[in-house]
């Protein structure tokens, strides 16, 4: 092995078209992940009363206009739900199937 080839393997090749698109899929899986998550808590809480109805509208709202921007990113980055979901291996999927 010549003194470059460790060098090559170290190196990252990194396409600058798909860089972007990379990124926010990251990004948009973990903002995908906390909104399920926050989704749960507050079904949890409005299922156990501990919300005023004022609360839950808020809440609610808040996560309709979070799901609507989602959307919108994945609609502009060409991704679906699916595409943010990712696999773990042995694990299974990051995010339960609907």
């Amino acid at each position: 092995m010549s003194e470059e080839e460790p060098d090559r393997r170290k190196r990252l090749d990194l396409d600058p078209d798909t860089v972007e698109r990379d990124l926010v899929k990251l990004v948009l899986t973990v903002v995908e992940l906390l909104r399920q998550l926050m989704e749960r808590q507050a079904l949890r809480r409005v299922d156990e009363g501990d919300l005023s109805e004022e609360q839950e509208e808020r809440i609610g709202l808040t996560l309709m206009l979070l799901d609507d921007r989602m959307t919108e990113l994945r609609d502009r980055y060409g991704l679906r739900p699916e595409d943010l979901n990712l696999d773990l291996g042995p694990l299974g999927p990051l995010l339960p199937r609907e």
